[in-house]
């Protein structure tokens, strides 16, 4: 990084950059966990002599095992592709304009999450609802480990409560699915051909006024032989959203491999099939109770608002445990 020409290649660089901010979150706490022990070690020898600081040992006993707990977590983040950056898409499912409101508050609370860990925020793709929330919305979320924590949370995200679009006050189910992919960078190998590609060009849709794109500059991309569609209309620039939406598309594809490698490691495991796309993975209720649970960990949060304002770290946490058998 010292080098002259470290920042001419912009994209390389940042690269090197999250991988020394990835390595320097597990350096840092094991060097403090083995300082830890060290002291440790001394403060039981004088505790032996001085009966006062007999009183601090379960207290670093304490510290140190929540640092440790900490550090396995993270050696659960063994994925090739775990390090990377995330693009993660929301899209309203079942539940009219409730689901669209729905899909906007999950938009919310996982950019809540990502600004907490101080990672970077990019808005790839929005569509605005015409009564409220979104119909989608792709945002790329960058920071150490962000794909390794962020993974299992693709799958759909179900909605309980009083309904505020509904005059009579009933209560509503709704849903939006959820969908998480390895940003990849130019440099790992994917294959894609043109031919296995489609491309349709629109105008971007907005919530109205001057900036309403005017032209048809908006990308979708089918890969055929999947069927994953991926679109982009966030640019002005017909070449910049095609750009975008081949990252995306790249990006899901190298998901796909993922989950194929993960597939055959699954033996290796205790753990139950592996719940994909279109699964539901988490029940969030604002009424009768508050509460909100993780449908394959069992792990709950009785505090509903908590969870939307980005507080969703002990999920996943839950979530890497369960799916290695440690849950």
């Amino acid at each position: 990084m010292a080098g002259p020409n470290f920042w001419a290649n912009q994209e390389k660089a940042q690269e090197t950059v999250g991988q020394l901010k990835s390595l320097r979150g597990i350096l840092k706490p094991l060097e403090e966990g083995l300082r830890g022990a060290e002291d440790l070690a001394t403060l039981i020898e004088m505790a032996e002599e001085d009966a006062g600081l007999a009183a601090e040992v379960p207290g670093e006993v304490d510290r140190l095992e929540t640092l440790v707990d900490n550090l396995e977590l993270k050696a659960l983040l063994d994925g090739p592709l775990d390090p990377n950056n995330a693009i993660l898409t929301i899209n309203a499912r079942d539940g009219g304009t409730d689901a669209n409101d729905w899909a906007e508050m999950l938009l919310r609370m996982y950019t809540a999450w990502a600004q907490k860990n101080d990672y970077k925020i990019e808005l790839l793709d929005r569509q605005d609802n015409e009564e409220a929330g979104i119909n989608s919305a792709s945002i790329a979320v960058r920071g150490p480990m962000a794909y390794g924590y962020l993974k299992g949370e693709s799958g759909m995200h179900r909605l309980v409560r009083i309904s505020p679009f509904n005059s009579e006050g009933k209560r509503q189910t709704s849903f939006a699915a959820v969908d998480v992919a390895p940003e990849v960078s130019d440099a790992v190998e994917i294959e894609l051909n043109d031919e296995d590609i489609r491309e349709d060009v629109f105008r971007a849709s907005g919530a109205g006024g001057q900036h309403v794109n005017k032209t048809s500059s908006a990308i979708r991309l089918t890969h055929l032989p999947t069927g994953i569609v991926v679109q982009c209309q966030n640019e002005r620039s017909q070449h910049k959203n095609r750009a975008t939406a081949l990252k995306m598309l790249r990006s899901r594809l190298a998901r796909v491999e993922e989950e194929k490698r993960e597939a055959e490691q699954a033996a290796k495991y205790t753990e139950m099939p592996k719940v994909g796309f279109g699964s539901q993975i988490r029940n969030y209720f604002l009424h009768p109770d508050q509460r909100v649970k993780d449908a394959r960990t069992g792990y709950l949060i009785g505090n509903f608002h908590s969870v939307l304002d980005g507080n969703i770290q002990e999920f996943l946490d839950a979530f890497l445990r369960w799916r290695v058998g440690k849950g």
